[in-house]
């Protein structure tokens, strides 16, 4: 059977003016008007987190030898997600994980917060390594349209958060990831340097973001 994960979260998107475009992929954020400043705050956080995913995706412009700010239109009305997550302490004999074992869809994630152990990378030997943020530490994550832009040289993180076994299962965690997604309507097709004999290209077809975002959300029963 299907155990679901243990965890909750607030999530906030782009503001986009009405009319938008895209406004259909991307629904206004709802906003807790019984806490002071939370919509200043999270908005601040959102503003902050989407430089840096660009600034990020800067570096990796210039590792697959593209121009530096190949991605900066790409991104410029991505539907990003921030997600505060909580995760609460675990009842004994608690059926399931805080998050099971997965990969994020998007390009990026940036991953703050979290100090408590539990997170976990597979690593390319294939054992589950811990991952634990160390404090003014931000984890970056290469996602699946990444991995499939770049026809796999960039790999898709496979992670999960798993349950503590000492007495932290009685504690909260925190974390919040960033999900730095190209605008809905960025087309995919494999970048042609990444295509070689050993590695041909996987995708001979391209496909819209968008698509492929609804695609990978049934595949994982999200939607």
């Amino acid at each position: 059977g299907y155990n679901a994960d243990i965890k909750e979260f607030w999530q906030t998107g782009r503001p986009l003016p009405k009319g938008h475009r895209f406004e259909k992929w991307m629904p206004p954020n709802n906003w807790v008007s019984e806490i002071p400043y939370f919509k200043e705050k999270m908005s601040e956080l959102f503003s902050q987190f989407d430089q840096l995913g660009k600034t990020l995706l800067q570096a990796v412009a210039l590792f697959l030898d593209l121009e530096k700010n190949y991605f900066e239109e790409i991104v410029s009305e991505g539907n990003n997600v921030m997600r505060s997550i909580h995760y609460p302490p675990i009842i004994q004999n608690e059926v399931g994980e805080r998050s099971g074992a997965h990969e994020d869809i998007n390009l990026i994630t940036l991953l703050v917060g979290g100090h408590q152990p539990g997170l976990q990378i597979y690593s390319n030997e294939g054992k589950w390594k811990s991952a634990d943020l160390e404090r003014r530490t931000i984890i970056c994550n290469i996602g699946d349209m990444l991995q499939r832009f770049t026809n796999h040289k960039l790999v898709s993180t496979t992670h999960r958060v798993v349950n503590p076994f000492n007495q932290l299962g009685n504690k909260s965690r925190f974390s919040i990831p960033y999900f730095v997604h190209p605008n809905p309507d960025w087309y995919i097709e494999t970048l042609d340097s990444c295509c070689t004999e050993d590695n041909p290209n996987r995708y001979e077809e391209g496909i819209l973001s968008e698509d492929y975002l609804q695609e990978r959300l049934k595949e994982i029963k999200l939607i």
